[in-house]
């Protein structure tokens, strides 16, 4: 018998059609679908490790070429507003921690030069502790998950965990804990990512993509210690919603409409073409969202935008809020925020891993990313364009609440980062074959130890970068604005 080849849907299947065929079973070809697997994704990882030994893991050594804290700084400026830098560079003068939270350019540069297995994984980009928390789903369940993708891009997996564990370092410093716990801390976290990512290699595929689910996650990582924190910032996050924003936040105008109360420099009016040219972008941040979702945003109209200072590494870039309400002036709040290219991109290529072709939209990025690696993300991320820069959109106050991770006791900082490093790994694992990651991170604490030296090592270099900034900004070539 011939063996036909038959055109699906476009996407070319090809049958073998053969009497010895059939009594195998048949093999299709078919695109968006894996070829044939062969099991052997395990083996593939375990054989990296010849490549790349887990142990050369805890190597850090500056490139000779490393710019300086002070010139990374200033060049990560460009493009920002420049009333907002001061008040930038106080909150990253605050700590070496607070530091790390806005300097995760400078910290790809020094990872560009560090060991990789060379497996790719879509990445957060900036997974230091304190971008894990919690947000509400679309019944408003509440979520744990990563929530800051402003960075994520396509790369070298060990990056996320790395900075994971190097924040965790400097939490447990910033708290008063002994640099063993520190230390552990970081061991913990790489741990955990290395035991979720086997447990996720053995399940099916289908079981793999939604595994650990949130109601359990404490017990998975047996962080018990952590329950009663968890239990006090899921019901703060449980109010922490559009209505409370804009009960504190608005106040009814003389035409009956809504407006924003200016509280600077974090929340300040906006001018009126400013304002119009965000509303009008919101039209074609509609078609960015799924379509069933449509007739739901078509029964909310803008009342007012407002400026609004965010984040850490995020402030000095263009962020707005926009006030929506309903038929019974119910309201919605949603964030647009402008989407700058990653600060992993450049140097991507120098660590080895391909770049890909340049984002169309840096929003569509985010978007993207952030939907790749959560199990549950906002049902109403878009994104969309004001005055010729790109923006993500996503709601504002949507139930978030987080974990300070240098606000916890040292006996809790161990629990914090079995849970973190999990979630990463869950994450991760979206991406990148579970099978393959696992096989090179092995079942012995090899990685966990390699992790953990690295995280100590690049806590000291974060710290001596921090007290370059402070030094710079009370030498006067630093504008600062601290308490902000």
């Amino acid at each position: 018998m011939t063996q036909l080849t038959d055109a699906v849907n476009g996407s070319g299947v090809a049958a073998d059609t053969t009497e010895a065929g059939q009594g195998r079973g048949r093999r299709f070809a078919v695109e968006g679908f894996a070829p044939r697997q062969d099991g052997r994704s395990r083996d593939r990882g375990k054989e990296l490790r010849t490549r790349t030994p887990r142990e050369r893991h805890a190597e850090f050594a500056p490139s000779d070429d490393r710019p300086s804290a002070v010139a990374a700084i200033e060049a990560s400026n460009a493009g920002r507003l420049t009333d907002l830098v001061p008040i930038r560079l106080g909150r990253m003068a605050a700590t070496p921690f607070a530091f790390l939270r806005g300097s995760a350019g400078l910290m790809a540069a020094d990872l560009a030069v560090t060991p990789t297995s060379g497996i790719t994984a879509q990445l957060c980009g900036d997974a230091h502790a304190a971008n894990f928390g919690l947000y509400g789903d679309a019944r408003g369940h509440l979520v744990m998950d990563i929530n800051d993708f402003d960075e994520t891009v396509p790369g070298p997996w060990e990056w996320d965990l790395k900075r994971l564990a190097t924040s965790l370092v400097l939490a447990g410093r910033a708290v008063g804990a002994d640099e063993t716990t520190a230390r552990r801390a970081a061991f913990d976290a790489a741990g955990a990512y290395r035991r979720t990512m086997r447990t996720l290699a053995k399940l099916p595929a289908l079981d793999a993509w939604n595994a650990v689910a949130d109601e359990q996650l404490v017990s998975f990582a047996q962080a018990h210690d952590l329950t009663e924190v968890l239990e006090r910032v899921g019901a703060k996050a449980l109010g922490n919603t559009s209505a409370r924003f804009a009960a504190k936040s608005t106040v009814r105008a003389e035409d009956g409409g809504h407006r924003f109360t200016a509280a600077p420099p974090v929340l300040s009016e906006v001018p009126d073409d400013t304002a119009s040219d965000v509303a009008t972008a919101l039209g074609a941040y509609v078609r960015t969202v799924p379509a069933e979702l449509h007739p739901l945003l078509s029964r909310y109209r803008v009342q007012d935008v407002a400026f609004r200072v965010v984040g850490t590494g995020s402030v000095g870039t263009r962020s707005y809020v926009v006030l929506l309400t309903d038929h019974r002036e119910q309201p919605l709040v949603l964030q647009v925020k402008e989407a700058r290219p990653s600060v992993l991109l450049p140097h991507l290529a120098r660590a080895g891993y391909p770049v890909t072709t340049p984002e169309v939209h840096e929003g569509r990025r985010v978007v993207l990313g952030q939907k790749r690696m959560q199990v549950v993300s906002d049902t109403l991320l878009g994104w969309t364009t004001v005055d010729e820069l790109p923006y993500q959109v996503r709601q504002f106050r949507n139930r978030k609440g987080s974990v300070d991770p240098a606000a916890l006791l040292p006996a809790q900082l161990d629990d914090y980062a079995r849970i973190t490093g999990a979630l990463l790994a869950r994450a991760h694992a979206h991406t990148a074959d579970p099978g393959l990651i696992s096989g090179y991170c092995g079942k012995n604490e090899a990685l966990d130890e390699a992790v953990a030296g690295f995280a100590v090592a690049y806590a000291d270099r974060t710290e001596a970068d921090h007290a370059e900034l402070v030094a710079a900004i009370r030498a006067g070539r630093l504008p600062a604005e601290h308490g902000v």
